[in-house]
């Protein structure tokens, strides 16, 4: 009797978890000296770095995402569609839930890799779920951007000048670089005719409790990421702690407070 492969399950299709299944896929299963399994609860995956201009619509997703069967077929490894539910080390298995979560799938596993990622940290900020968007995965960028859209699409109905005062609360990579999509973006929604907020009345706020902006990079490079910024009109708080988060204003430790929409 042939002996079974060697069964490498890898949970999670985001940056890391794709590139190894399918490194392991062109090697061990191009070969058939191992099965490869990929398990994520997503159809398609998007780069994670890419969210902030699906969030500010100034990208196509549908352009950019790579969907997990199709590339599963091309690259040697099977994809499973499910969410992790369980681990049961002893059995070597684990349990995965279908989306709607009725049913339940167990799979297998000679060696596991847990590549689920991270997400977002709020430290806990009073508010911060209630009231703020978080950019961790494609449906919270869709989410943002389908709302901000809505906004453009309701002041059409209004015939006093509209206000708009975004918070973007971090100023890493991810926060700088979606401040300056959105200033792309709200020069877009004006000139396609969504013309009753006025780009000049869209106040973009980054808010950062180090220093300096990109506190994880070189000062140079922050010192010359910051000009050009400015230059956008992007208002920019460094030093600011964020002591709590409303759904019309963010307060500061400080004692000062930030409108916001």
């Amino acid at each position: 009797m042939a002996q079974e492969l060697h069964h490498i399950v890898v949970v999670g299709g985001g940056a890391g978890g794709l590139e190894l299944v399918t490194r392991l896929g062109n090697s061990l299963g191009k070969q058939a000296k191992a099965k490869i399994t990929l398990v994520d609860q997503n159809l398609t995956h998007i780069w994670k770095p890419l969210l902030h201009e699906i969030a500010a619509g100034t990208l196509d997703p549908y352009s950019e995402e790579v969907n997990y069967f199709a590339h599963a077929a091309r690259h040697h490894y099977q994809f499973v569609s499910g969410s992790l539910c369980n681990v049961l080390p002893e059995k070597k298995q684990i349990q995965l839930c279908s989306a709607t979560g009725k049913n339940l799938k167990t799979l297998s596993y000679d060696t596991l890799v847990l590549a689920v990622g991270s997400v977002s940290n709020d430290f806990n900020t009073e508010g911060a779920k209630e009231y703020c968007y978080f950019l961790d995965n494609r449906a919270q960028a869709d989410q943002f951007q389908k709302d901000l859209l809505n906004t453009y699409l309701d002041a059409q109905y209004s015939q006093q000048p509209n206000h708009l005062n975004i918070a973007i609360i971090g100023a890493g990579a991810t926060g700088v670089e979606l401040a300056a999509q959105l200033v792309e973006a709200k020069e877009n929604f004006y000139r396609y005719g969504l013309n009753h907020i006025h780009p000049d009345l869209v106040k973009i706020t980054l808010i950062e409790a180090a220093d300096r902006i990109l506190p994880a990079l070189p000062e140079k490079v922050a010192e010359n990421t910051l000009r050009q910024i400015k230059t956008l009109g992007i208002e920019v708080l460094t030093g600011h702690k964020v002591q709590h988060v409303a759904k019309d204003h963010i307060s500061f430790q400080d004692g000062s407070a930030l409108q916001t929409d």
